[in-house]
């Protein structure tokens, strides 16, 4: 990270250190050591890097409480000290990253580092900028955020969202069972029912109909959408369009309101009246 761009955010003054003299800030290297013969023996496991820092922090926070060697006070009782002779921080945090630009491939890829990252196919072939943290890989074009991914520290790598190529699969139907951004893509078991039940109906038009019903995923949450397809197939109404209205009722917090006879795809129950002629039919069938 340039330490140039500290300035503008931090009014601090920058002093550059040589690579691999570790006597030029000696006072940085001897606590980031003290923290990893304190914090980090034996070695933690974290599931990602926030819950680290989150750890990291807490420990921080509790050492505040020591007393230092030729000092009366705490570190926290320092600190507070420190803070009152500073001036505010910035309204907007300094966003600690490594900013490029680059340009959308055809196939709607975006490279950074030796990696390519997802975006919408509606981007193909623009000028992006990429801002690349620890943990994640964010894409934008002009003011507006279109991706963001976590950060893969792999070799060659393929990051993808599918959600960026439903509108083009939609279009194009017949690669979606083969569609590489698809593939490993991990749904709920209801996601799977509704698509054997619509692709058995309507064949073509029901796989169209399972994409449009994925593509809701840009507008609701996986939380909600589920709930919808699991509602769907309990009330047997097997369409984009219940679910859409299912979905919408779950994040208004109203109950649904579903005509059934609007669906035309819906298995139609006819019970009519057992008359005793029914049953001569069968016995003269048994005996034939």
């Amino acid at each position: 990270m340039n330490p140039v761009r500290l300035d503008a955010p931090y009014v601090i003054d920058d002093r550059y250190g040589r690579p691999g003299k570790g006597n030029d800030k000696g006072k940085v290297e001897g606590l980031v050591g003290y923290a990893r013969r304190n914090f980090m023996v034996p070695m933690p496991h974290f599931p990602d890097w926030g819950s680290f820092n989150d750890y990291l922090e807490q420990q921080c926070l509790a050492r505040q409480g020591n007393i230092l060697r030729g000092h009366k006070v705490s570190i926290g009782e320092r600190l507070k000290a420190d803070l009152a002779a500073m001036q505010a921080l910035p309204a907007v945090p300094f966003e600690a990253c490594d900013l490029q630009s680059g340009q959308v491939t055809s196939t709607s890829m975006v490279r950074y580092r030796g990696n390519d990252y997802s975006v919408p196919v509606a981007y193909g072939h623009r000028d992006v900028w990429i801002r690349g943290f620890v943990d994640r890989v964010v894409i934008g074009c002009v003011a507006e955020v279109i991706a963001d991914h976590p950060r893969s520290y792999e070799n060659g790598d393929m990051v993808y969202d599918p959600l960026h190529y439903l509108p083009l699969i939609e279009r194009k139907i017949m690669a979606f069972d083969q569609a590489a951004p698809l593939q490993g893509w991990k749904l709920p078991r209801a996601f799977g029912t509704l698509q054997r039940l619509l692709e058995a109906r309507q064949g073509k038009s029901g796989k169209r109909e399972y994409v449009q019903v994925l593509r809701l995923l840009e507008r609701f949450g996986m939380e909600e959408l589920h709930g919808a397809i699991k509602d769907a197939l309990h009330n047997r109404a097997i369409s984009f369009d219940a679910i859409k209205h299912l979905a919408l009722c779950r994040v208004e917090h109203r109950p649904p309101r579903l005509d059934l006879d609007t669906y035309p795809f819906l298995p139609r129950m006819n019970v009519e009246t057992t008359s005793a002629s029914a049953y001569m039919s069968l016995l003269t069938g048994a005996t034939s």
